[in-house]
């Protein structure tokens, strides 16, 4: 079982593909927010991400990773694992 991952993204955005790929090639189920049409829901990512309004903006649990880079990082470093784990 992990920690429910929530990625706010945008349709056209590279760098929410590569994030979402990584997810998807290690099996973790994530919930995907759209915020390229929806200023509400920018405004909760903003808000939520202490003031990140890039995308993505990526949680998991209640922790925020960051973006895509952060993702990454993690997964190098062999803390992601860890961190999904609930």
């Amino acid at each position: 079982m992990t920690k429910p991952v929530v990625i706010y993204s945008t349709m056209m955005c590279p760098f929410c593909h590569r994030a979402k790929s990584l997810l998807e090639s290690k099996s973790i189920a994530y919930r995907e927010i759209d915020v390229g049409m929806d200023p509400k829901l920018r405004r909760e990512m903003v808000d939520k991400a202490n003031g990140g309004y890039t995308v993505p903006q990526i949680f998991i649990g209640d922790h925020h990773v960051g973006g895509c880079d952060d993702l990454y990082a993690l997964e190098r470093t062999g803390k992601l694992d860890g961190m999904l784990a609930s």
